[in-house]
């Protein structure tokens, strides 16, 4: 439930972003910028939120932080200027750090070697929520202003950090002697963790760089602002439905072969998207969404492996460090390259980024001590 609340406040700026364009006239740049306070301040935070669970308790701090990022969008519906809404995402951005690290890590604690599947559940629910909040806001905003739209958002997640706080299970703690310590932490950080660390770097650009440009795409192919959010539904949905089609690939191809398969789709998709009409493009959007997905489902679920136990808490939360702080980061240079060559030639650059991650993959396999399994 967490995931699926802290993954749907994050994508659903993506509905937000044509409404703010239109109101603070934006450039692409300006409006990556947006959505890279959210990500960044979310990114930065990753490492420093494990610190905190350690000394107030893991359900504490997911509480607390699913709080504070209700309370940031609930400033942000509040907002009346640009600065005002740069402050309010930053908030919201720094209470959602809490939710990867501390839930992922959770879960590979208490199912130990048998974690991957738990994983892929909770990767999943994050889909869902990407699903819901976005087309929920998309529809609100054709009833209310998007001040008011926030407004019932941030009561969700008021909901949902209550009901952390009051039924979420002890989560059993880490066992941490200082050699076991410092050598999960170096296995944590070897060769085969920074290859899979730089293909999630790789990765979430591609698809938060895609993302910020879809709406812009649609819009100029003619789509209304609730076809935008139905639109984001689905890919989302289609990247829900990645996750199972992920682990039917990686029984079958491993974990390099379904990358170098979800990466080539993915870059073949976003030019069909850029090219195909309004209708074409709403029916190919699914299968998109299982390619942009699919990749990470691989990838969060290979952290444990290349991590001993002692530290696959701290694992995650470097991973998510990378790959949320790419997410803040490539948003703005795939959106300063689209006000200086246009917004296809940036499309055309993120799928360019996608086949970027073919040499790495490769190079991955060598540190992997099986393929067959998700």
């Amino acid at each position: 439930m967490a995931h699926a609340l802290h993954d749907g406040y994050t994508d659903m700026i993506y509905v937000l972003l044509p409404i703010w364009q239109s109101d603070f006239g934006l450039g692409y740049g300006a409006l990556a910028m947006l959505r890279g306070v959210y990500a960044g301040s979310m990114a930065s935070l990753q490492l420093p939120a494990g610190r905190l669970a350690r000394w107030i308790g893991s359900r504490a701090t997911l509480a607390l932080g699913t709080l504070l990022a209700a309370i940031g969008y609930a400033a942000a519906g509040m907002s009346g200027s640009l600065l005002g809404l740069c402050i309010a995402l930053a908030i919201s951005g720094c209470g959602s750090s809490t939710q990867h690290p501390l839930a992922s890590g959770a879960v590979a604690r208490v199912y130990g070697r048998d974690a991957r599947g738990p994983l892929g559940i909770y990767n999943f629910s994050g889909d869902l929520g990407k699903a819901a909040l976005p087309a929920a806001i998309s529809l609100l905003v054709t009833f209310m202003p998007w001040h008011h739209a926030l407004w019932t958002v941030s009561a969700l997640g008021c909901v949902v950090a209550a009901s952390i706080a009051l039924f979420l299970p002890s989560i059993p703690r880490q066992e941490t002697s200082a050699d076991v310590f410092a050598r999960a932490t170096r296995q944590a950080t070897g060769t085969g963790f920074h290859l899979l660390f730089t293909i999630g770097v790789l990765d979430t650009a591609v698809r938060m760089g895609l993302l910020t440009f879809l709406p812009f795409l649609l819009k100029a192919k003619g789509a209304s602002t609730p076809m935008i959010g139905t639109a984001l539904a689905l890919v989302f949905i289609g990247g829900a439905a990645g996750k199972f089609a992920c682990g039917w690939l990686g029984a079958r191809l491993g974990v390099v072969g379904t990358v170098l398969a979800t990466e080539g789709g993915t870059a073949a998709l976003i030019v069909a998207v850029m090219f195909c009409p309004l209708t074409l493009t709403m029916v190919l959007l699914p299968l998109l969404g299982m390619m942009l997905n699919g990749t990470s489902s691989v990838l969060y679920g290979t952290v444990p492996e290349l991590s001993s136990p002692g530290a696959t808490e701290r694992a995650f939360a470097l991973f998510y460090t990378g790959t949320i702080g790419s997410g803040a980061v490539a948003p703005v240079i795939y959106g300063f390259l689209g006000d200086h060559i246009g917004i296809h030639g940036a499309t055309f650059a993120t799928a360019l980024t996608a086949l970027a991650v073919y040499p790495l993959a490769i190079a991955l396999r060598s540190h992997l001590t099986h393929e067959e399994m998700i």
